[in-house]
C-alpha cells in the first residue's frame, strides 16, 4: 500500500521552532514566548482568542474590546536544530532571553 502525497507531506513535515510575539498595536502590549512548533501556537492563540478563551485574561480583554485587526502575530526568530528532530527547549529559552533583553520592554508593554 503506498501513501497519498498528502500522507508523504505530514511524514516529512518539520515544525519551525524559535520565538514569537503577540502584539496588541493600539496599547504596545505583547506576548514573547518560544516554542516549538511556531505556526502552531500561533495559530492556536488566534483560535482561543476568537472562542474568547486564551489563558491571558489581559490579551483577551484586549482582543474583545478591539478585535482581531487590533493584533499583530509574528515570529521573531527561528532556531535549526543541529540534529534532525531534536528539541533544543534550553537553546530556545535562552535565545528567548535575548530577545527579552534586546526589546527591553517595560512592564506596562508586557502582557
Amino acid at each position: 500500500m503506498t501513501d497519498s502525497p498528502a500522507a508523504r507531506a505530514y511524514k516529512n513535515f518539520t515544525p519551525r521552532l524559535g520565538i514569537y510575539r503577540i502584539t496588541h498595536l493600539p496599547s504596545g502590549r505583547s506576548l514573547i514566548g518560544w516554542s516549538l512548533h511556531l505556526e502552531g501556537i500561533l495559530n492556536r492563540s488566534r483560535f482561543q482568542l476568537g472562542l474568547g478563551g486564551h489563558p491571558n485574561k489581559a490579551m483577551q480583554r484586549d482582543w474583545n474590546a478591539d478585535g482581531q485587526d487590533a493584533f499583530r502575530f509574528e515570529i521573531l526568530d527561528e532556531l535549526k536544530p543541529s540534529v534532525p528532530g531534536d528539541e533544543p527547549t534550553e537553546d530556545l529559552k535562552e535565545l528567548l532571553a535575548l530577545w527579552q533583553l534586546q526589546l527591553a520592554l517595560p512592564p506596562e508593554q508586557r502582557y
